[in-house]
C-alpha cells in the first residue's frame, strides 16, 4: 500500500514516516508541510532520521493524494477538512487522527467516506478503545449516584481541550447512561460554582511537559471509587495503531469506521 503523510515534518509525522518504512506491507508515497515550511524540498525519509527515499517534501496535498493509496492525518482541524476535500476529488483513502473539528470540517469527512474508507480516531492506541468500551459498560452499569469526572493531561504543546479522546471517553459515558453528552458536559468549573449537577460529566484538563497522553475516568460514589485509567509514555503507540488502521482499510467499501473497527471491538 502506496501511503503518504500529510504535516511529514512535525513530530508526529516523522514517526509516521519511519514506520512506514520500516513495515514491509507499506510504501511510502511522499509527504507535504504547509506552506512557506523550510521542510520543503528536504528529502522526507531522512527528515524521519532513515537513509535517503529520494522524495522532497512538498507542499500540494492534492497532488501527494493523487499518487497515494491512503494518507495519514495528524495535523490540524483547518488543514484535515482542506485533505478532505482534496482526497475526495481523487476517492483517496485517509487516516485522521486530528482532533477539534468543527461540525462543518466533520461534514467534508463524511462527504470523503461517501467515495473511499476513512479510519477518524480521537486516539489510535488499543489500550485507549478499550478503555472506550469499558467506560460505556460501566456506565451503564452504575446509577446517576455516581458522579462521571474525566481528567485528561497532555503535553505543553496540546492546542485543543478537553482533548479528543477525553470528549471520546465522555461520549462513551453518555452513550452507557443514553444521554446526550452536550446536555450533561460540564467542560469548565471556576468561581462559586455550586453543588455539582446530577448527572453531569465533568472534565478537568491539564498540560505540561511532554507527556503524551494520560486519561482517567472517575466513577465517584458515597463511600467508593471506581478509576478506569490509561497511560501513554510514548507516541509510539498511536503511530502503530495509525498504520495498523492504514494496512486495514485495503480492500474495505467506502465509509466512516473507527478504530473500534479496525481491531474488532464492534
Amino acid at each position: 500500500m502506496k501511503i503518504g503523510v500529510v504535516g511529514c515534518a512535525g513530530r508526529m509525522g516523522r514517526m509516521l514516516v519511519a514506520e512506514i518504512l520500516a513495515n514491509k506491507g507499506c510504501e511510502l508515497a511522499g509527504g507535504t508541510e504547509m506552506v512557506g515550511s523550510p521542510a520543503i524540498g528536504q528529502d522526507v525519509a531522512v527528515l524521519a532520521g532513515r537513509p535517503g527515499s529520494g522524495l522532497q517534501v512538498g507542499d500540494d496535498a492534492g497532488a501527494l493524494m493523487a499518487v497515494a493509496d491512503l494518507v495519514v492525518d495528524f495535523t490540524v482541524p483547518d488543514a484535515t477538512a482542506a485533505h478532505a476535500r482534496q482526497a475526495a476529488e481523487h476517492a483517496t483513502a485517509m487516516v485522521i487522527g486530528t482532533t477539534g473539528l468543527s461540525a462543518e470540517q466533520q461534514a467534508l469527512i463524511h462527504a470523503l467516506a461517501r467515495k473511499a474508507p476513512v479510519v477518524q480516531a480521537a486516539n489510535m492506541s488499543v489500550g485507549i478503545n478499550l478503555l472506550l468500551g469499558l467506560t460505556e459498560q460501566v456506565a451503564k452499569s452504575l446509577g446517576d449516584d455516581f458522579d462521571i469526572e474525566i481528567l485528561e493531561m497532555h503535553h505543553r504543546h496540546k492546542i485543543d481541550a478537553p482533548s479528543g479522546t477525553a470528549l471520546a471517553l465522555g461520549d462513551a459515558a453518555a452513550k452507557g447512561r443514553q444521554v446526550d453528552l452536550a446536555a450533561v458536559a460540564q467542560r469548565v468549573r471556576d468561581g462559586h460554582t455550586g453543588e455539582r449537577k446530577p448527572g453531569d460529566i465533568g472534565f478537568a484538563t491539564l498540560r505540561g511537559g511532554d507527556v503524551a497522553g494520560e486519561h482517567s475516568v472517575i466513577f465517584a460514589g458515597e463511600a467508593e471509587q471506581i478509576v478506569l485509567s490509561h497511560k501513554a509514555t510514548s507516541r509510539a503507540i498511536f503511530v502503530r495503531g495509525a498504520i495498523r488502521a492504514a494496512l486495514w482499510t485495503e480492500g474495505r467499501p467506502p465509509g466512516l469506521y473507527s478504530m473500534r473497527d479496525v481491531l474488532g471491538l464492534t
